[in-house]
């Protein structure tokens, strides 16, 4: 059987070799389910698997090269997909005990379709709080997902099983979505580079209606941002399904990363004028700064981004959504299972009004002039990812800011969900402990090349090619 570490290849290689039938389909099958099998028993990323369906898949797409087809440009590429989102023949279980025993989805979602036509495997789903509410990775369910770098920590959330699968080169990409900073919070406490690209790039269409359809964008994860865009190239662009969806660009995307650059000025805002972040998380961060000067920006300390923190506008948005979902199960025995934290948020829900809603709605109306005025002065926007320190998993999914418990370490994402920005984490290296910490990029509105760039400038300038220890 051939061992591959997924953290030391990239995905054009991947798929280079099995296209050129070099490498099979079936090995890299075979790869990632032993590696899975080896530990995810410790890590607990994956909530399902199916080794055999797997392999007919990888059979398939080896069926293709032997006949002098093209399986596509991620050929043979083994594919995890977060347990929010159908992938054909899985069970979607939202993390939750709510759901029974679904049956297995009859079809992919548009991402996962699009995935799998590029040649991608699916292997498996991966972990996520229930119905994705939190930042943090643990259900009733499926218990709890532990970060490769050190077992006692977060991986975040709440696409913490991808990040922990990829982080742990389990597979080598996944999928994620972001309603609130859930591709960047787990990418950061992984090590991992992530893209939360604008809202409607990569559609959310199909049957159902969209779970959080303001805030949240579907996406995929992988450890580097050339490997993101990899993937990114084969899932952007329009579905007649989707409301909300963005015209497919004009150009593709890795062709615009023959140049990674920087734009001559960017904004550096440590707490986007309402946050406290944490000393150590922040003396990572700066660094980065000089590396960015070294790529020819002027630098400009921009205090104070957004006059407070907008948390009561996006718990009225993302309340209104999971009490949409999760509705009909309120006055229900099964109502007790539900995680306590999340029937906090639904209760309060229950009483918001439709001018509360709206008024929410007018808040990131308001966020997104701020964004305007300060993109007519820069192209880009960084900050700390995160307040705080990969979390201990014992705090509940509470962090620690300065030596003090805080349940809101992630103050500094959810912003640019309510504005729709791009937005991207790349891994400015490890704190005292060995924990990853990330710094964050923010584009104007559809600027996503201009994220994409400025993260794999920086990412090549930093260098940080670490593993988590675990494998």
């Amino acid at each position: 059987m051939t061992d591959i570490d997924f953290r030391s290849t990239s995905l054009h290689a991947l798929a280079h070799e099995v296209r050129s039938g070099q490498l099979s389909a079936r090995e890299l099958t075979e790869a990632t389910l032993a590696r899975i099998e080896s530990l995810d028993r410790v890590v607990h990323a994956f909530v399902a698997i199916d080794g055999e369906r797997s392999m007919e898949q990888a059979a398939a797409v080896d069926q293709i090269v032997a006949t002098g087809g093209d399986p596509g440009p991620l050929a043979g590429v083994p594919l995890a997909v977060k347990d929010l989102e159908d992938a054909a023949g899985f069970p979607t279980t939202f993390g939750s005990p709510l759901l029974g025993n679904p049956g297995p989805a009859v079809s992919d979602s548009v991402l996962v379709g699009r995935l799998r036509s590029a040649g991608c495997v699916v292997v498996g789903k991966t972990n996520t709080p229930e119905f994705g509410w939190a930042p943090k990775t643990d259900n009733a369910r499926f218990g709890t997902t532990r970060n490769p770098w050190s077992l006692d920590h977060s991986p975040g959330g709440s696409s913490g099983g991808t990040a922990a699968a990829l982080a742990a080169g389990m597979v080598p990409l996944g999928t994620g979505s972001d309603g609130g900073g859930s591709i960047r919070i787990p990418a950061s406490c992984c090590g991992l580079s992530g893209m939360k690209p604008s809202l409607g790039r990569v559609p959310a269409g199909g049957l159902a209606a969209p779970q959080w359809p303001d805030l949240s964008t579907k996406g995929p994860m992988a450890r580097s941002i050339a490997d993101t865009v990899a993937a990114l190239a084969v899932v952007v662009g329009p579905d007649a399904s989707d409301l909300r969806a963005l015209p497919r660009p004009d150009s593709p995307w890795p062709a615009a990363l023959s140049d990674p650059h920087v734009p001559s000025r960017v904004a550096w805002s440590p707490t986007l004028g309402y946050a406290a972040v944490d000393a150590e998380v922040l003396r990572a961060c700066e660094p980065v700064l000089d590396v960015i000067e070294s790529l020819g920006s002027e630098i400009v300390e921009v205090e104070s981004v957004f006059d407070e923190d907008p948390l009561p506008s996006w718990l009225v948005l993302a309340g209104s959504y999971l009490l949409r979902s999760m509705q009909h199960y309120v006055d229900r025995p099964e109502w007790e299972m539900v995680d306590p934290g999340l029937r906090l948020l639904l209760e309060s829900a229950r009483s918001t009004t439709a001018v509360q809603l709206v008024e929410a709605i007018d808040y990131c109306h308001t966020l997104n002039l701020r964004l305007v005025e300060l993109f007519h002065e820069v192209r880009l926007l960084v900050t700390p990812t995160l307040a705080a320190l990969p979390p201990p998993i014992d705090l509940g999914g509470a962090g620690i800011v300065n030596g003090v418990v805080d349940s809101n370490w992630v103050r500094l994402t959810y912003p640019f969900n309510m504005t729709r920005s791009p937005a991207a984490t790349v891994c400015a290296g490890l704190s005292a402990s060995g924990l990853p910490i990330g710094v964050q990029l923010i584009g104007p509105q559809h600027g996503d090349l201009v994220v994409l760039r400025s993260a794999a400038a920086i990412e090549e300038a930093i260098g940080f090619d670490a593993v988590a220890p675990l494998g």
